[in-house]
């Protein structure tokens, strides 16, 4: 191999992103508050250029003109040039998305920000290609336009950079008012609220091809978890008709890896065919998820297969050795976009000759290819509608199939793969740690058990320092960065569902402790919901509140639910105060648009039709608590012990030899039942 030529200061970082970056010919650094004061000193804009390591555009823009050594040495005479992981630092992305946003009426990644020496941004766009084209200037353009404006109106850039700043901080105080009459506002979540956001949703559901809206198209999981939500409440057959099948639509399109399981990001087409092939570990841990509820709703066992094909792959390509999982794998191999995963049609012919003909009608594998001149698997039918369709015995079509992907996998595997990302992040682990446990419950899976314990003491052994959770991210032995709100919120979800599936009290304890530090850490003093970053940290230009569900759930929506949860196993008034002090403050944007506040509209809905408290006593706890998680129950606060102990609910409880089961609704608890049958009656 050839010596690099160039190596900038990205190369002591542990970001597969940066380190990317690391041997470009532009003299990148890494984001801190010395560079920010060396940026002062030199009397230069910042550049600050944000992306993460499966983004394809990022790359593009990398080839296209950082490498580009005439470039480069532009930036580097005129600019303080900063490399971002918005993985890493997803408090920076916030707050520059937000801005490049309210600028152009849109973001994406590579996200290209220009600040002031303060570190506030007064200009900024997405991809920008090396010489005009797509109805945008060249990036040579853009940064002679920008030296441009730093040298001759400067005053100008840092009065835009005062107002974005100001406008995007109104925006989190917003929310923060207060002062909120909370009882009279949360009398609005009545069945007429539930089924207008329902239909709001639906609106925008696509009936044909299953999921919302066009091209592109994301999964969306919240609203369709939302819709099951509904469905099981209200029994309504069109949320949960369209929540279904928008599932089996994307386990057979091209989104869905069909050889080693796993969900793409999203898919550039309506259709669900041809993804942009990067998988994340938190769409993966989503889909896991939300399959639980599908699977114990219908009964489908191409769900159950699916989150058994998606934990198998998590595990075979994502797990460290270490125990954490890792955080993406890349869309690109050998330069080129989802290379890895498609095929020619003769490839398949001679690899599985006779079995060739039966598997190329099934995954529409075409001669002259069906994406690209390549052929993307994806099926349009089950399993016994072809069968059916073709005559077929659907068990030795089963078979066929199955022996034919084994094939085609093992022939994959020798190809050069998608680089992987693999730095192990806090909030995106508990996820999955989450994911897990509850696809253990539900099909009731020790394996998964074993693997969610040994998640969680990977997760308290690794981000933690003088024993308290405090880092968010973690690769090589070394932890980074201080943990943000989402981090904490899902880990104590995770401590919540582990609990539920072990019975054993140090998860509760643990997520105890953490909300205690949420609170003193992340909460406004007055306000009503949590900032993302902590007051200890000190390095952005302001505190944002995020509220959306976007990708991942809102780091808020998360803590509402989670001290709904709490105040109730603990007995403690002013948590179940602070959650709906955050529905209220929050109902306004969710009437609005449901769609991207799915994951409060489903805490809102559980709030509403109140939670079951099912404690489980005595000998038998534990045989018991196995079957009753695996019954689909959204509502439910469970509580286990074999022996008796201080906690409000397990107050006043038999504890025998055997196991006793109560439910507990409105202050108001059943007799005693000593049977799983009974329960389910009761339920």
């Amino acid at each position: 191999m050839e010596p690099h030529q160039h190596t900038n200061e990205l190369i002591h970082e542990s970001s597969p992103y940066l380190l990317q970056h690391a041997h470009n010919p532009v003299n990148w650094l890494p984001w801190s508050e010395a560079v920010l004061q060396q940026a002062k000193i030199s009397n230069k804009p910042i550049l600050v250029s944000i992306g993460y390591s499966a983004c394809h555009w990022c790359h593009v823009m990398e080839r296209e003109s950082f490498e580009d050594r005439d470039v480069a040495a532009y930036m580097n005479d005129h600019f303080v040039n900063i490399k971002i992981d918005r993985e890493e630092r997803p408090d920076l992305d916030h707050i520059y998305m937000d801005a490049v946003q309210i600028l152009t009426g849109s973001g994406g990644w590579p996200l290209n920000v220009f600040l002031t020496s303060e570190g506030k941004p007064f200009f900024g766009g997405t991809y920008f290609p090396p010489e005009k084209k797509y109805n945008k200037p060249s990036w040579k353009d853009i940064l002679h336009f920008i030296i441009e404006i730093w040298n001759k109106n400067r005053n100008e850039a840092e009065e835009q950079a005062n107002k974005l700043i100001t406008h995007i901080q109104a925006a989190s105080i917003s929310f923060n008012k207060p002062g909120i009459n909370k009882t009279e506002i949360l009398q609005k979540l009545d069945d007429d609220f539930f089924s207008a956001s329902t239909q709001k949703i639906l609106k925008n559901a696509d009936k044909e091809y299953g999921g919302f809206g066009t091209a592109p198209k994301f999964p969306q999981t919240f609203s369709i978890q939302f819709l099951l939500l509904y469905s099981y409440f209200y029994k309504d057959e069109e949320s949960k008709a369209h929540a279904l099948f928008s599932l089996q639509s994307m386990l057979n399109g091209g989104i869905y890896d069909h050889l080693a399981g796993g969900l793409a990001r999203y898919s550039t087409d309506e259709k669900w065919l041809a993804p942009h092939f990067e998988k994340m570990l938190y769409d993966n841990a989503l889909l896991i998820d939300v399959l639980c509820d599908a699977c114990q709703i219908s009964g489908n066992n191409h769900f159950k297969k699916a989150i058994e094909q998606t934990i198998d792959f998590c595990k075979k390509e994502m797990h460290d050795y270490n125990g954490g999982f890792y955080a993406a794998l890349d869309a690109d191999s050998e330069g080129v976009e989802g290379k890895y995963y498609v095929w020619e049609i003769e490839e398949i012919r001679n690899i599985l000759k006779e079995d060739a003909v039966v598997f190329c009608e099934y995954y529409h594998v075409e001669e002259n290819g069906n994406w690209e001149e390549k052929n993307i698997l994806h099926s349009k039918k089950s399993f016994d509608e072809f069968a059916a369709e073709k005559k077929i015995d659907s068990r030795f079509l089963e078979v066929s199939l199955e022996k034919s992907r084994e094939k085609l996998l093992t022939i994959r595997n020798k190809r050069i793969r998608p680089s992987t990302d693999d730095k192990i992040l806090l909030g995106w682990n508990a996820l999955f740690l989450k994911a897990l446990a509850k696809a253990s419950a539900v099909l009731k899976n020790e394996s998964y058990k074993q693997t969610s314990l040994d998640l969680y003491e990977f997760i308290i052994n690794n981000f933690s320092e003088n024993g308290s959770v405090v880092y968010h991210s973690f690769k090589n032995g070394k932890k980074k960065y201080r943990a943000f709100l989402d981090d904490y919120a899902c880990l104590i979800q995770a401590c919540i569902t582990m609990q539920e599936l072990t019975g054993e009290e140090k998860y509760l304890l643990q997520a105890k402790s953490l909300t205690e530090f949420v609170i003193s850490e992340f909460k406004q003093e007055g306000g009503n919901l949590f900032f993302y970053t902590s007051k200890s940290q000190n390095d952005v230009v302001i505190r944002k509140v995020e509220v959306n569900d976007s990708a991942v759930p809102s780091g808020n929506s998360i803590m509402a639910e989670n001290l709904l949860y709490l105040a109730k196993i603990f007995d403690h008034q002013e948590w179940q105060n602070q959650a709906e002090q955050m529905l209220a403050a929050t109902l306004i944007l969710v009437e609005k648009h449901p769609s991207s506040f799915s994951v409060w509209l489903s805490v809102m809905l559980k709030h509403c039709k109140g939670y079951k408290e099912i404690i489980i006593t005595g000998g038998g706890a534990l045989t018991l608590l196995r079957e009753v998680l695996s019954n689909f129950i959204p509502n439910k606060i469970i509580q286990s012990s074999i022996v008796e102990k201080k906690y409000p609910l397990l107050k006043n409880k038999k504890f025998g030899n055997e196991g006793l089961i109560y439910v507990c609704e409105n202050f108001c608890c059943s007799e005693p039942i000593e049977s799983i049958m009974e329960f389910q009656k009761l339920i």
